[in-house]
């Protein structure tokens, strides 16, 4: 008795192992990908092109369509916003910078751009997988979808917009001056980060 149960438990082992094997490896090249924007963002671009073809050519599933647009305009609407909400949480004074004299504070986004990058890459690749299932083939008027998604996207980009206004920030660093004290304090750390030789 005790021999079967131990050879079950050899059988059954090899499967968790290799799905965690898996697992780690998927991990591994998910963490080499991350200081490679710009290949990201085109791998990213070609899923795209690949699931609009799907969609152009079989002629349906234009609610997995809709459904992926207002999802990607969650995940941009995190990706603009900041960490901390002035808004929400403004009772120790001002969090961003609203004078030009005041400090200078990097843009800390709510989304980061790796976390919005394989949000909206997984979306797409599920997307893509649920245009093989009949059963998500629903059929609705497709315009209608797409008016009701621009309107959404335009009412929701110009609360975002009037909200980078009032509280002075832009979720970009092209074009943004880095202050001296800034470069000090980089130089300072790789000065410290340097290895030295022990005597």
């Amino acid at each position: 008795m005790e021999g079967i149960g131990g050879d079950g438990a050899s059988v059954a082992s090899p499967m968790p192992q290799w799905g965690h094997d898996a697992w780690r490896m998927y991990q591994y090249y998910l963490d080499k990908s991350t200081p490679h924007t710009t290949y990201r963002w085109i791998g990213t671009l070609v899923i795209v092109a690949i699931y609009c073809l799907r969609v152009y050519y079989v002629q349906g599933f234009y609610i997995v369509a809709y459904g992926l647009g207002i999802y990607l305009l969650n995940l941009l609407i995190g990706f603009l916003s900041p960490l901390v909400d002035p808004e929400l949480e403004g009772s120790d004074g001002p969090l961003l910078p609203t004078k030009g004299s005041d400090e200078f504070k990097p843009f800390i986004r709510r989304l980061p751009e790796f976390k919005f990058w394989y949000s909206m890459t997984k979306a797409f690749c599920i997307a893509f997988v649920m245009t093989f299932f009949s059963v998500f083939d629903v059929p609705v008027f497709w315009p209608i979808l797409l008016c009701y998604w621009i309107v959404l996207f335009v009412l929701t980009m110009r609360r975002q917009i009037g909200h980078m206004i009032k509280y002075k920030y832009i979720p970009f660093s092209i074009g943004k001056q880095v202050s001296g004290l800034q470069h000090n304090y980089t130089f300072a750390f790789s000065l410290y980060s340097w290895p030295t030789r022990k005597s």
